[in-house]
């Protein structure tokens, strides 16, 4: 296959199908009463959003899905990694379904959340251990063809960054466009990686640019529609999935680092309230604060965007 075929033609196709089945799906959503719980916490501005339709996660799920279905015989390798954005989507769709069917406003428990996260991780980790030639090593950002051995340690670290970079991402989600702008631009990044370093998982990596761009059509201020903790749990899961089959889990913290600050801003403002009872941000995550010190919600995803696009070209250099 040449470069149009396999690269070209998967981000069509997972764009056609996110922008016809948006607005299907979404008056369907509509119908079930599907709809966003804003937190009464939350900035004030964010209360209009009630009643927005949530789980559109399943959209970009379908895209990526349907798409990489057509090219999985030939690209084995994306196996993996449409295994742990299913999983962890599969993860987010029962938290939204607990939060807006069954009027639970938190969703899954914390530690049920957690739980299920850890047996994903767990199972991808033992798959890359035991069914590839991976092994236990990662490439090292700025030094290239060298690699850190980590050994024993590889199983604890991957689930600490699994679960550091899924969560992240599920805490990005929160201003119309956010977490879709920034992710389109990460699988971008590693879908020039993938076909220059002819890694063998450019279908799947295409197929979630053009989900998330086809998505973005109804996802930008105003959201007709937003991903839920489906769309933003297997959108982590698949970053870190794709890293750590291309033996790039190093380069995440380069160019994810919002998903990082995003989740740093949260457990900083826990425990500095709950130790010295101040708040260093207005509110976390850190986009809020944004807000509140007076951006406008596109401001902040506009930058959001510009910097994650400058991270990622960062990452180039990095390789």
């Amino acid at each position: 296959m040449n470069i149009s075929m396999n690269v070209v033609l998967p981000i069509l196709i997972a764009f056609a199908i996110s922008v016809v089945l948006s607005p299907i799906l979404i008056p369907f959503l509509k119908k079930l009463k599907f709809g966003q719980f804003v937190r009464d916490e939350g900035p004030e501005s964010h209360l209009k959003k009630a009643g927005t339709p949530t789980m559109g996660g399943l959209i970009i799920l379908c895209s990526i899905v349907i798409t990489s279905l057509i090219y999985v015989k030939q690209y084995p390798k994306i196996l993996p990694i449409l295994f742990v954005t299913l999983a962890f989507g599969l993860i987010g769709f029962l938290d939204d379904y607990i939060k807006v069917v069954m009027k639970r406003s938190m969703g899954l428990h914390a530690w049920q959340k957690l739980a299920l996260q850890f047996v994903v991780a767990g199972v991808f980790c033992y798959y890359i251990m035991t069914q590839t030639e991976l092994g236990t090593k990662m490439l090292i950002p700025f030094w290239s063809g060298h690699y850190l051995e980590v050994g024993f340690w590889y199983a604890p670290i991957l689930i600490f960054i699994v679960l550091g970079t899924v969560n992240g991402a599920n805490f990005t989600d929160g201003l119309d466009g956010l977490a879709s702008s920034v992710t389109v631009l990460i699988a971008t990044f590693f879908t020039v990686v993938a076909v220059g370093t002819k890694a063998g998982i450019e279908p799947i990596t295409c197929a979630a640019v053009g989900a998330l761009l086809g998505f973005l059509v109804y996802n930008v201020y105003p959201a007709r529609v937003f991903m839920g903790d489906t769309g933003s749990l297997a959108l982590g899961g698949f970053v870190v999935a794709t890293a750590y089959i291309m033996e790039m889990p190093l380069f995440i913290p380069i160019v994810a680092l919002v998903y990082l600050v995003e989740v740093l801003s949260v457990i900083i403002q826990v425990v500095s309230f709950k130790t010295t009872g101040k708040r260093p941000f207005k509110m976390a995550p850190i986009h809020h604060h944004f807000e509140l010190s007076g951006w406008p919600e596109t401001k902040v995803v506009a930058i959001f965007g510009i910097v994650t696009t400058i991270l990622c070209l960062i990452g180039f250099l990095a390789l």
